[in-house]
């Protein structure tokens, strides 16, 4: 065995690890549905430890709220699975880390759990670069699509996650 992961994962995530090193940040992640599968795959390539500085598994609402300090009223009034809670995730993975950029990922990977609003296959992502206005939110909600498995959804918000941590051209 290579790698852990399927090719597709670990090529970018070898990216990501290349590029961040070469550009002198660290990165962080804030993850609930794919459960450190971004940092997992972070991690599998030699060298990581130049890039990664931390990853925060908060997969319940008391977890994003003692380790990474979102206000329970934003779960409250928008659910986990919304823009504002993947943004105070990311905001929060920056406060209690030394990284330069935080991604952050919540959302409904099923097969239960899904709601006429936010069916399963919804997920939700947010960067936040330190240094920048927090006012100026950098958030994305997908829909992967309530047909595709769990094993799917998990795989391509991990996907999605390692895309927004390539630095910007």
């Amino acid at each position: 065995m290579i790698n852990l992961l399927p090719p597709e994962i670990a090529d970018l995530a070898e990216r990501v690890i290349a590029e961040n090193k070469a550009s002198g940040r660290m990165v962080s992640t804030a993850e609930s549905c794919t459960g450190g599968l971004v940092a997992a795959a972070l991690t599998e390539v030699a060298g990581s430890s130049a890039v990664l500085q931390s990853g925060f598994v908060t997969y319940s609402n008391e977890a994003k709220i003692s380790l990474l300090g979102v206000n329970s009223e934003l779960i409250d009034t928008f659910g986990a699975v919304s823009i504002a809670v993947a943004w105070a995730m990311a905001q929060g993975a920056l406060k209690r880390s030394s990284a330069d950029v935080a991604v952050a990922i919540s959302g409904v990977a099923g097969p239960g759990g899904g709601t006429p609003n936010k069916p399963v296959g919804t997920v939700v992502f947010a960067l936040a670069e330190r240094g920048k206005d927090p006012e100026d939110v950098v958030a994305d909600m997908i829909r992967f699509g309530e047909d595709k498995s769990r094993a799917e959804i998990r795989m391509a918000a991990t996907l999605r996650a390692l895309q927004l941590l390539l630095p910007s051209p």
